[in-house]
């Protein structure tokens, strides 16, 4: 990566992490695509952002397609192009933005994969060491009983839990705090928890105010859910791999298809806009499709209908 291109990226990475205050996830993100994109651009002569042309960009996104990136990771990294743009305007850089009528690629729109309710059913009734069998019960619950992202949930603190309404703090994205109620099931799995973290910090003094942990006394990672939640995924033999975004997917089609609520999706979700939250409409569509397919007597192919 030129040098050229390189201060004005540190720049923005201070802007996103100490005025944006964006999660650590969305900072590298972001400095992923610019350090992707500027690593090409010395290459077809574009050694400073201010010289940076449309046709330039353009021959970027060719040479990106034809390593097989697919529309949907060159779209994310226009927009963060888009981003560090509107940027360099805000700290009076004035170029005009050689991306303001460039066309973003057109990209299907993926449907979110999900479990059906009899998976749910089945990957609940996994057995594991009873102690960790004990605390990752509950974070299954918390994924699918709030639709929490994985970050959100890592993040959780023991003060986020208001047991006089049953609700749940969650801080989301962009630092916006929504509250997600408790159900039945998930009260009762969150105090066998709590049970069995008090015991397991007798034996590491000084206290901790995450939520769940390891044995060490220590925040859960990431990375240790996603292990936990893909080991029990195989454990109980769903057909593709279990990681915590199906389990927000799930929450999200199983509420949708219950009620119809669109905005309560949303809301309950942390979408900024109902424009997110509108994919699972298709999902719902999809399963209203099924059963008609499966239940109309006008809708079977094969089956004979009867002459008049």
């Amino acid at each position: 990566m030129t040098g050229l291109l390189q201060p004005l990226i540190d720049d923005f990475a201070n802007y996103l992490a100490f005025e944006k205050r964006v999660s650590s996830h969305t900072l590298k993100a972001y400095l992923s695509d610019l350090k992707q994109i500027s690593s090409f651009l010395p290459s077809i002569g574009a050694c400073q952002w201010s010289h940076l042309e449309q046709r330039q960009i353009k021959q970027w996104l060719m040479a990106a397609k034809k390593l097989g990136k697919s529309s949907r990771s060159l779209n994310r990294q226009l927009a963060t192009l888009r981003s560090f743009f509107g940027y360099l305007t805000k700290i009076n850089h004035p170029h005009l933005s050689p991306l303001t009528a460039l066309r973003s690629p057109k990209q299907t729109a993926l449907l979110p994969n999900t479990l059906d309710v009899d998976e749910v059913q089945q990957l609940f009734n996994f057995k594991a060491e009873p102690e960790l069998a004990i605390r990752d019960m509950t974070i299954l619950e918390v994924f699918y009983g709030t639709g929490l992202r994985l970050s959100e949930l890592v993040s959780l603190n023991l003060t986020d839990i208001d047991w006089s309404d049953l609700q749940l703090r969650v801080q989301g994205k962009g630092q916006k705090v929504r509250i997600a109620p408790l159900g039945h099931l998930l009260v009762i799995a969150l105090k066998k928890w709590l049970a069995l973290r008090e015991h397991w910090l007798q034996n590491y003094p000084g206290p901790t105010a995450a939520l769940f942990i390891s044995k060490s006394g220590r925040r859960l990672s990431g990375r240790a859910i996603q292990k936990r939640l893909s080991l029990y995924g195989k454990q109980q033999g769903l057909n593709a791999p279990l990681h915590p975004h199906k389990l927000r997917h799930s929450f999200a089609t199983h509420v949708l298809e219950s009620s119809g609520d669109l905005r309560a999706v949303q809301e309950l979700l942390g979408h900024m806009s109902l424009a997110s939250t509108q994919i699972y409409t298709q999902v719902n569509f999809q399963y209203l499709a099924q059963v008609y397919d499966n239940c109309h007597p006008r809708a079977h192919k094969n089956k004979k209908l009867p002459l008049p």
